[in-house]
């Protein structure tokens, strides 16, 4: 990753570019103060395509009156827009029935402690092959120090 030049922050890369007004970097740009849309913009009437109009015209009306403009930038997250609950039969119909679940084999309770026992035991065989070593390296060690 390279460092941008010119002192800006990281955090420039992600804002939108100027308008060429004197905007402020932070803010995006002002809505007019007219009346909101209230459904789909009208086509110009004229031969030629003029500017596109200010504001989100894309978003399909709710039904809900929208709060009066203020001429200040609308602030923060409005929230996800309302949700239908599905249908009372939205399920697809199940066609296959899974098979019962089998039985597991019995259990030999007599065979799985001496199985334990042996692997406890080999345990405590390595545990104390380490300590013997282990203490082997140690009187060694105290013993080349001492002499």
């Amino acid at each position: 990753m390279t460092t941008p030049s010119g002192g800006s922050t990281p955090d420039d890369y992600w804002r939108r570019p100027d308008t060429g007004d004197d905007a402020v970097a932070d803010q995006p740009p002002a809505a007019p103060a007219t009346t909101p849309p209230t459904g789909h913009a009208n086509p110009p009437q004229s031969g030629h395509a003029g500017p596109p109009p200010a504001g989100p015209t894309n978003l399909p009306p709710t039904g809900h009156a929208r709060p009066a403009s203020t001429g200040h930038p609308p602030s923060g997250y409005s929230g996800p827009p309302p949700s239908v609950p599905p249908p009372a039969g939205w399920r697809p119909p199940v066609h296959l029935q899974p098979a019962p679940p089998r039985q597991l084999p019995p259990q030999d309770m007599a065979d799985l402690d001496a199985a334990e026992q042996r692997s406890q035991r080999v345990t405590y065989g390595f545990g104390a092959a380490a300590g013997v070593v282990l203490l082997v390296l140690l009187c060694l060690l105290c013993s080349r120090v001492i002499f």
